[in-house]
């Protein structure tokens, strides 16, 4: 298999220091677990940072540098003030909050971006030093979203992929973050982006459309002359592992020990880390709320909530541990007593043994985050579950809802459905219990870390080759050019000539362009062509006069030179216009903002006014249901910018260059220039010679590209300018 570089913000490995020596030792967690076997296997490196080792004596760097590079980890060490600033800073104070749909707790200003982006630049830079031709890269989560498109352009044929852990929040709200483009820009240097569901998948789908104008088409997307991929990976956990420590000996004592304990009491479990998107004020009402419309439950209810410290040195986390501790405090006061208090509120960490030991012995789960990617503590405490029984109460704003459905799923916010949920979960049948739980666990099993790690892996290295065809800048198009003896010039108009206008009649040539057209043509021995998809009437008005040869609707029209009559292809059927018109104008109808265009032989659907992701979903279904409905006509469905056209079969503009370039001498240099996928049948007609230049960043055969009309007018200014 290829090597793997693996990248994330911490590296999968605890620095401990004991007295004058210290010891590497491997985290345990899904994404360590996970990764471990192919990390082994390729001979791959992994990057990240091992935590703070500046209080290491120079001896016992050197150790942790030696056992890193046993265990094939490379470190990139962060000062404290990075650490501050990128990680606690725009990480975890901008990001994740608003992927987590938190913006009242996104700073008002955004103070850390600069360190943010030197830090990804730095991750980057490391990786391209470790980088050997062959390789794969796997970049992972939040902190380093930059780092595929700054990896892209250091190793422009390398394979890259980006797995994101956290919610990928709806375009609504990620349109609100001031650095939106350049991180969506940095994701698309990937060739695979994975996130753990689909409605994530969707989310950012509308925020390339929103944001970068980008249509996606179901799973990938063309980003600067790439095809992106795009797909939900819900990752899954090791539970092998977890099922084998539930049937440990030691496991089971402590299972036993927990319940002697609860004597006469049913156990209702939370485990989590201490953080504002778990849930944990709502849980506690939720619990409140059961123990007071229901008094028969009070003294027989345990709720051990475990809480684990986390980001202790965030202002925020410190505000959201004072009311947990508030909350339980209330609530043990109301309904404890001398022997009992319902909350069993645990601020620390535990380990594997005495977390399985935790999930064995409860009766009822509480999974309740007001948003989660993905939530593994719900996927572990059913492989935990070999006995089958226990009931998983789960919150649908966790990504692990979307499959788990078996799980009693509640809405976290309404915590007058928790509670209920609560009750019907202690009330249930043994029989139903085990049902659910059986469901549960045979999917756990399925779908664990390791089927995670190789789907998205296999997705990955089975990607068609990286190699794209090379394209080259302006300045050297325009040095072959000046270079021909004789040049023809065949022009596209919208996107091209000029930027797309919200309707069509609005994008009308102004005086500078038909100036620099009519000196493109009388440049000596040069012949210039305007090849559109316009209708005649429109290109006859606008260039008439000039001495252009025109050519309209995709070439189903021509007229060779001023006061030549128009021409049309000879052959063409127009019969399935009025049956495609009535679909058109339907679509039209129901989506606001679009309307249709007519030509004399094809049909255009415009939505460039509509909201963006309505738009890109009903242009997907428009054109599902014309090829569905018109499978037998003579027709092609083609996807434009904002578009949906439909023309006659066998109609495009690769049928132009044999009357453009007719009579030409053999030394004639042929030059196209075009930026959709009408132009592509253009470049690819062109005579033995001839070249194309492509305008934008979808894939192309032309040999160069620019970026858009303001560089092409610059491009033909220069090739008349002395």
């Amino acid at each position: 298999m290829a090597r793997l570089l693996l990248v994330s913000n911490r590296l999968p490995v605890t620095v401990k220091v004991e007295k004058d020596s210290v010891a590497v030792v491997r985290s345990p967690g899904g994404l360590a677990t996970g990764l471990s076997r192919p990390h082994e296997r390729s001979g791959g490196v992994w990057i990240g940072w091992p935590g703070d080792v500046s209080r290491l004596s120079e001896s016992q760097r050197s150790q942790v540098e030696a056992q890193l590079a046993g265990l094939r980890c490379v470190p990139i060490h962060l000062s404290a003030s990075e650490v501050s600033r990128y990680y606690e800073g725009y990480a975890n104070r901008v990001l994740w909050p608003l992927c987590h749909y938190m913006l009242d707790r996104v700073p008002r200003q955004d103070r850390d971006w600069d360190v943010y982006r030197k830090v990804n630049e730095r991750f980057a830079d490391l990786v391209a030093k470790h980088y050997q031709p062959g390789d794969t890269i796997w970049v992972h989560d939040y902190q380093l979203m930059l780092v595929p498109g700054l990896l892209r352009q250091r190793l422009p044929e390398a394979r890259i992929g980006y797995f994101h852990h956290i919610p990928f929040p709806s375009s609504e709200i990620f349109r609100t973050l001031p650095r939106r483009d350049e991180l969506l820009e940095g994701l698309l240097g990937a060739d695979l982006i994975g996130f753990h569901t689909v409605s994530y998948v969707r989310h950012f789908s509308g925020a390339l459309q929103r944001q970068l104008g980008l249509d996606t088409d179901i799973d990938r997307v063309i980003w600067n002359g790439r095809q992106v991929r795009v797909g939900a990976f819900p990752m899954g956990i090791d539970a092998q592992a977890f099922e084998s420590l539930a049937l440990d000996p030691s496991v089971l004592e402590d299972v036993a020990s927990i319940r002697r304990n609860a004597t006469g009491q049913r156990i209702l479990l939370g485990i989590d880390r201490l953080d504002y998107t778990k849930g944990i004020p709502r849980r506690l009402l939720a619990v409140q709320r059961l123990l007071e419309r229901e008094p028969s439950w009070r003294g027989r209810l345990r709720f051990i909530q475990v809480a684990v410290p986390s980001r202790t040195q965030v202002d925020a986390y410190a505000t959201y541990r004072d009311l947990v501790n508030e909350l339980v405090g209330r609530i043990n006061g109301l309904y404890g007593s001398v022997q009992n208090v319902p909350v069993h509120y645990l601020y620390r960490s535990f380990n594997e043994k005495q977390l399985v030991g935790l999930y064995r012995a409860a009766d009822v789960l509480l999974v309740t985050p007001v948003r989660d990617g993905m939530n593994l503590v719900a996927k572990e405490f059913c492989a935990a579950r070999p006995d089958e029984d226990g009931v998983l109460v789960l919150s649908e704003f966790a990504g692990a809802a979307d499959a788990m459905h078996r799980a009693l799923v509640v809405n976290s916010y309404d915590v007058e459905e928790v509670a209920d949920a609560i009750e019907q979960a202690l009330e249930m049948s043994e029989s139903e219990r085990r049902e659910r739980m059986g469901s549960l666990r045979a999917q756990v099993k399925k779908y664990d870390v390791h089927w995670w790690v190789s789907s998205f892996l296999d997705r990955l290295q089975g990607l068609p080759s990286l190699s794209l065809r090379s394209t080259r800048g302006g300045g050297e198009a325009l040095a072959e050019m000046k270079a021909a003896p004789r040049l023809a010039l065949l022009l596209d108009y919208d996107g091209t000539l000029v930027g797309f206008a919200p309707r069509p009649e609005q994008a009308a040539p102004d005086d500078a362009l038909r100036e620099l057209l009519a000196r493109l043509a009388a440049r000596p021995d040069t012949s210039v062509s305007v090849v559109s998809g316009r209708p005649r009437e429109t290109l006859e008005e606008w260039f008439g006069a000039l001495p252009l040869g025109l050519y309209a609707e995709h070439g189903l029209w021509a007229r060779q030179a001023p006061g030549q009559p128009w021409r049309m292809l000879e052959g063409v059927s127009v019969e399935w216009k009025p049956a495609v018109r009535a679909v058109l104008e339907s679509f039209a109808a129901r989506v606001p903002g679009s309307f249709v265009e007519e030509k004399s032989a094809s049909l255009v659907w415009h939505y460039r006014q509509v909201d963006p992701e309505f738009g890109a979903l009903q242009a997907r279904e428009l054109r599902l249901h014309l090829a569905d409905t018109f499978a037998r006509q003579p027709i092609d469905i083609l996807p434009g910018d904002k578009v949906v056209e439909v023309r006659p079969r066998d109609v495009h503009k690769g049928r132009v260059v044999p009357l453009a370039t007719q009579g030409v001498s053999a030394d004639t240099r042929v030059v196209a220039i075009g930026d959709d996928r009408t132009d592509e049948d253009l470049f690819a007609s062109l005579p033995l010679g001839g070249f194309a230049i492509h305008v934008g960043n979808k894939p192309t055969r032309a040999t160069y590209r620019v970026s858009g009309p303001s560089e092409v007018r610059q491009l033909l200014t220069s090739l008349v300018t002395p």
